[in-house]
Parts: structure tokens; C-alpha cells; sequence
């Protein structure tokens, strides 16, 4: 691939991106030593609202609030961003006093923050403070002021805001982890918050979500003769039948690799009974059995199929490898 020409070498790339993570690690680092009594403070404003965590920050500091505010949200702490300049026209109405306000900037000058601060006092609530000049007028403001300033910008002229935001956002990640571990948020509160992601399906798809049931399962009994396990096999489509007695009880699998492997040992299809090749004590899960679960089991014995019973071992389903990638389980 063919790049544009300029004034910089290869090497000289790779020294100043180094140099930013560089400075980017020792800004993150540096949060270490405040994570004290004014960060403890502000985790417990937060746990005592009765409300929601308005999160506002205008410019850069207002991309890293909303990306705070949907960490909370995700993970225990209904939260939002509100755009500090939208709030002085009419936004402000969506904070309430039950609510508590955390408010992102770097000097704490903020013309569009320091607007809003009379209207917070006015709600007498909780204001968080995460600026880089604690000697500033939202410092002052503020109930707890958290400290995340850096000694420089990544920026080569100090002024994009880089290791600022990168702290900022650091020490946003920590109050929203430090409140989880406070509330007893589990993985399954956190699927709860992401149904329609990986985690969301790994942790709240059950096997009968997605299970074959009735017609569609193939099930023959022992006696059946091999030619017409074949045809059912074939006709259901999911690569296994279920070898079951007359109570419905499963007694053993057979799936493509034990017809490949009858084939072999030159077994008869139209004489051998599916009770004399079957396999038997297969690897069955309950209809409750999380999907991820049964993925697991797939995996660990490199099966590609699962027959679903109930307490009394009768057949009630019947899962496929296909029917987890559907799912998007795998």
C-alpha cells in the first residue's frame, strides 16, 4: 500500500506515538495517589441519590462525560449526559432534586458549567467535580472536587486535550467500578443492561429459547432399522436423531459421525437396527440450562448436537452447533 509523502519518517512516527501512550500511562498512574477520602465521598453521594447521576462537560470533556454516564448507566448507576449548553436552554429541567451532578472540566472555567452552577445550588444536590485546577470556580462549587489534572498534555503544544481526557475518562471508569463492587451488581444485572449484546445472550439465553421441540425433533426407537433412522435424520435436518423407548425416555444419540462410522465397520442399513450402533450415554442439558452452557459442553467433548430432557430423562428437546450460531451465542 502507497502513502502520501510528508516530513516525517517512519521512525520519527513511531517516537511520538510512543511518546503519547507514554505520557497517557504516567496521567492515568498519577490518579493512583487520589483515590482517597474526596473519591470515597463522591462514590457515597452517588449511592445515597435518589435520583439518577446527571453527567454534563462541554467539548472534549463532554464526549468522555457521555462515555461516563453510559458506564454507570451499564453497569448499576441510572445515569445521563446532559450538554451544559443545552441545559441553559431548556435541558436543565431534566435534573431534579433527587438527583446528583457531575461536572467534567479541565481549568474549571468553563463558561457553559460555570452558567449551570447557581441553578445546581439553587436544587441544593450533590455536585461532583472532575477538573484539572482545583483552584477553580467549579472546584469551589462543587461538594467533593476529585483532582485529575496532568502534569502535560500528549499534545506536542499542550493544547489538545489528551492525557486531560484520558484521566478524566480513567478516574469516571473507577468511580463507576468502585459503585458496582457497592451495589452487588453481578453479571446477570449487567446482562440485564446488554440484552442485545454477546454477554446479554451468553448470560440470559436458556436452552429452550432456541431448542427444536414436537415435529421437529428426530427421534426413532432402538428397533428402528438403520435405513430408516437415515431417512429420519435426513428429513429433520439436524444432523442427529434421538434414540428414545416407548415412554419417551432417551436411551442414546445417533449423529453423522456414528453413520460414518457404522458405514465403515460395514454395517447394513437395511437389516442393522440403530440400537446396535447408537451412542449410548450421551451428553444431555435441561431446558434451563443456560445456552452458553451447553456451548461449553459442545466444545469440551467436540460434539456438534445436545438432546434436552426433563428431570425424568425424557426427551423435550433437541440443539444443534447451528442452532448457537443462529443465537449468536457463539
Amino acid at each position: 500500500m502507497q502513502f502520501p509523502q510528508n516530513g516525517l519518517d517512519n521512525n520519527k512516527m513511531i517516537e511520538l506515538g510512543r511518546a503519547v501512550i507514554t505520557t497517557e500511562m504516567k496521567a492515568v498512574a498519577d490518579l493512583v495517589a487520589r483515590i482517597d477520602d474526596r473519591f470515597v465521598a463522591a462514590c457515597q453521594a452517588i449511592l445515597s441519590c435518589t435520583g439518577r447521576t446527571v453527567v454534563t462537560g462541554m467539548g472534549k470533556s463532554g464526549h468522555i462525560g457521555s462515555k461516563i454516564a453510559a458506564t454507570l448507566a451499564s453497569t448499576g448507576t441510572p445515569a445521563f449526559f446532559v450538554h451544559p449548553g443545552e441545559a441553559s436552554h431548556g435541558d436543565f429541567g431534566m435534573i431534579t432534586s433527587q438527583d446528583v451532578v457531575i461536572a467534567i472540566s479541565n481549568s474549571g472555567e468553563t463558561d457553559e458549567i460555570v452558567t449551570l452552577l447557581p441553578m445546581i445550588k439553587r436544587l441544593n444536590i450533590p455536585l461532583i467535580a472532575l477538573t484539572g485546577n482545583p483552584g477553580s470556580v467549579l472546584a469551589e462549587a462543587a461538594t467533593v472536587c476529585i483532582d485529575v489534572s496532568v502534569a502535560q498534555e500528549a499534545c506536542p503544544f499542550g493544547l489538545a486535550p489528551t492525557a486531560s481526557t484520558t484521566a478524566a475518562l480513567a478516574m469516571g471508569d473507577a468511580i463507576a467500578i468502585a459503585l458496582l463492587e457497592a451495589r452487588g451488581f453481578s453479571s446477570d444485572d449487567f446482562a440485564r443492561a446488554h440484552p442485545g449484546g454477546t454477554m446479554g445472550r451468553r448470560l440470559l439465553l436458556h436452552v429452550g429459547d432456541i431448542m427444536h421441540t414436537g415435529d421437529e425433533m428426530p427421534c426413532v426407537q432402538k428397533d428402528t432399522l438403520l435405513s430408516k433412522t437415515l431417512v429420519v435424520m435426513t428429513q429433520k435436518g439436524l444432523g442427529t436423531v434421538a434414540i428414545i423407548d416407548h415412554d419417551r425416555h432417551v436411551i442414546g444419540i445417533f449423529t453423522d459421525g456414528d453413520v460414518r462410522r457404522s458405514l465403515d465397520s460395514g454395517a447394513d442399513v437395511h437389516t442393522t437396527i440403530v440400537g446396535d450402533v447408537m451412542t449410548e450415554n450421551c451428553k444431555t442439558v435441561t431446558h434451563d440450562c443456560l445456552a452458553a452452557s451447553a456451548l461449553a459442553i459442545m466444545e469440551k467433548h467436540k460434539i456438534n448436537a445436545l438432546l434436552v430432557v426433563d428431570d425424568q430423562r425424557k426427551l423435550v428437546g433437541v440443539l444443534n452447533m447451528h442452532d448457537l450460531l443462529r443465537a449468536r451465542v457463539v
